[in-house]
């Protein structure tokens, strides 16, 4: 569990993560955590970008490039939450191929992407080298799940991204046609797979920052 819990708005929580990237001295690990449609994408690559205004080296990664194949992900059915948040992704690919070498005193080689979830095909093995004082930040879901927070703890900031169902589907709906109600069958799987994550292990409690992400985001100066 994070020592000091941090609520910030988004600029805020960008700010104050620039200010303490600034500082380190070895490869960093942040993630940005949040449920469906919370902008974790966004952002990461705000905070990569404001990163790379200042000189620091940035390896953007997004844990929608680790998925495992649509057979597994939907071995325990196609509408189970249970099975969205246990099967969707390669976590052993993900820490050993990504993790593990990105950790301050890891190799720095590091795997691009693992599985490409469009096309339903592996992803081409290319591998690439962070430099030894890059800022690694990965966006994805499900980033505070146990794999990530306990015996070794993985990411020395994180971040927790709030955002309502409502907004959360309403902006889905949007970009990728989902029901915007949270509560339609259609959307039964990603529900109850992330009401059974935030019930299991409270990202909040575990993150360093948790950031309101409701409002557009707004410029950071």
């Amino acid at each position: 569990m994070a020592e000091t819990l941090v609520r910030l708005d988004a600029c805020a929580a960008l700010k104050k993560l620039r200010s303490l990237l600034r500082t380190r001295s070895a490869r960093t690990l942040v993630g940005v955590d949040g449920v469906l449609g919370s902008g974790k994408a966004d952002f990461a690559d705000t905070l990569g970008g404001l990163l790379t205004e200042c000189g620091i080296p940035v390896v953007r990664i997004s844990m929608k490039d680790f998925l495992f194949p649509k057979a597994v992900r939907e071995e325990l059915g196609d509408r189970t939450g249970r099975g969205y948040y246990e099967n969707s992704f390669n976590l052993a690919a993900f820490m050993e191929d990504v993790i593990e070498p990105l950790r301050p005193d890891g190799s720095g080689r590091y795997l691009l992407r693992y599985y490409d979830g469009d096309a339903e095909c592996d992803c081409p093995h290319k591998w690439a080298i962070a430099p030894d004082d890059s800022v690694v930040i990965v966006d994805g879901m499900f980033l505070h799940r146990r794999e990530f927070t306990e015996t070794r703890k993985v990411w020395n900031y994180s971040v927790w991204l709030e955002v309502p169902f409502d907004e959360a589907f309403g902006r889905l709906a949007l970009s990728n046609g989902f029901d915007p109600d949270p509560y339609a069958e259609s959307n039964s799987r990603f529900l109850d797979a992330q009401r059974l994550y935030l019930e299991r292990c409270d990202p909040a409690a575990h993150a360093d920052f948790v950031v309101e992400n409701t409002a557009p985001l707004g410029p950071v100066d």
